[in-house]
């Protein structure tokens, strides 16, 4: 059975709730990474950083991101998946929030994260064909 844990990202990093926009895309520029999983005072997830979100949500609005931190972007529910989690419910995670990112989580703290290379590394062309078909059409009309 092939698990998140097989087929995540490993080194991924927080990004904590209350440091700046500004520093959140230094830390992306370092890790050449686009999206930074935020965490709450307890490490615990609250939220995810695209770079997408600085420039859309912040730079673009006329802000300015040495002001904004990364707790006033997180919006809505993160979505996780566990380390031992089935590639399956991976794949069904990331299809039905419509997600490009996943933080993979062990014991409550972050091992790992998934991504688009991620699968395209690690599934079947029939499941990537699958998992794009799912995503991304649900993308262009939603």
């Amino acid at each position: 059975m092939t698990t998140a844990q097989d087929i995540m990202h490993r080194g991924a990093q927080w990004i904590p709730m209350h440091e700046t926009l500004d520093r959140a895309a230094q830390l992306m520029r370092e890790l050449n990474v686009g999206a930074l999983p935020i965490s709450d005072e307890n490490e615990r997830l609250c939220g995810i950083l695209t770079d997408r979100d600085i420039v859309v949500g912040c730079v673009a609005m006329g802000h300015d991101p040495a002001r904004v931190t990364a707790g006033e972007m997180a919006k809505g529910t993160p979505r996780w998946i566990a380390a031992d989690a089935d590639v399956d419910d991976v794949l069904n995670e990331m299809q039905t929030h419509q997600i490009r990112r996943l933080p993979v989580i062990d014991d409550k703290r972050l091992v790992g994260m998934i991504s688009e290379a991620d699968l395209a590394r690690h599934l079947t062309e029939e499941q990537m064909a699958g998992w794009t078909g799912s995503v991304y059409a649900r993308s262009a009309t939603g």
